[in-house]
């Protein structure tokens, strides 16, 4: 900011300014708030930009009010021509307006977009880092069939972080292939409804749809005869797909793409929807999915 002609009041108060907000958000998203004791907009907006900034503290936002009265030079350097007028700051630099935002719900929300693409450095995003290694160990040991390992581990994880969704679906889908059915339906069941919607743990209810499905002990050799003395049985090969989803997903995949392949409308869809739900619960991003996709985009297009 430039100095040029400033009187020593202003000085002391440029200097307030890089201490208080320019050197914080080297690090920290910093909402500079203009405002002043006579207006009456502010007023009313404080406490709700006060709620905000204290809620949003842990992920690296600190709230610096700035009385344009008493900073006039600070004012004039950031073009401030009514109040309230509500800035983003990061590394220095002005990186949003959030004047326009009056609610709550408002600012959340651009917060959230402004804190997804910038590097600030909170609480939340050092243990989200700090446990993403974590998370993947788990996931890996859970991937390989230790349920009683991987439930320890994701135990240990969600005592750090109760309120990460990767970290609920992880518990959650260890606890199901524990067998732990009753505890996976009472942890999902008692997320509040921002929580229940992320995707991870949309995941993990979708695993638990299957596991009611899929009884880790269920009996085939019924489903089995019948599918091979009928493989347009499609009753049968969706039963016998949900019977097998626990113990060889290859199989029950095969199960539902040929029933899709022979009659994809059958049971209005039924076979594609649980197909579906197959993909979901084992992840969108792993490569037994991405094959699985291509498989049956084959059959359905071709």
């Amino acid at each position: 900011m430039a100095t040029l002609g400033m009187s020593e009041a202003d000085r002391v108060a440029l200097d307030g300014f890089k201490r208080d907000v320019v050197d914080p958000s080297m690090t920290s998203l910093v909402i500079a708030y203009f405002t002043a004791t006579w207006c009456g907009p502010c007023k009313q907006l404080s406490p709700i930009i006060e709620k905000v900034a204290a809620d949003y503290a842990a992920k690296g936002v600190l709230l610096v009010k700035i009385d344009v009265d008493t900073n006039k030079a600070i004012a004039a350097q950031f073009r401030v021509q009514s109040v309230p007028t509500v800035y983003a700051v990061f590394q220095g630099q002005l990186v949003a307006d959030l004047t326009p935002a009056r609610t709550e719900a408002a600012f959340k929300k651009t917060l959230d977009q402004i804190l997804a693409k910038l590097p600030v450095q909170g609480e939340t995003q050092s243990l989200e880092a700090e446990i993403e290694p974590l998370i993947a160990m788990g996931e890996k040991v859970l991937a390989d069939g230790d349920a009683p390992r991987a439930l320890s581990i994701f135990q240990q994880i969600f005592e750090m972080a109760p309120d990460n969704g990767d970290v609920l679906s992880g518990l959650a889908r260890s606890l199901i292939a524990a067998g732990m059915l009753d505890e996976a339906r009472d942890l999902l069941g008692s997320l509040p409804d921002t929580m229940a919607k992320l995707p991870p743990v949309a995941r993990a209810r979708a695993a638990l749809e299957l596991a009611n499905v899929a009884p880790a002990d269920a009996e085939t050799s019924a489903l089995e005869a019948r599918v091979a003395a009928n493989p347009d049985d499609h009753e049968a090969c969706y039963e016998l797909a949900g019977a097998l989803m626990a113990q060889d997903r290859d199989r029950a995949a095969d199960l539902l793409l040929g029933s899709i392949a022979r009659d994809r409308t059958w049971n209005e869809g039924a076979a594609r929807a649980r197909l579906l739900q197959l993909m979901e619960v084992v992840g969108i991003a792993d490569p037994w999915v991405s094959a699985l996709r291509r498989r049956l985009s084959a059959v359905l297009f071709t």
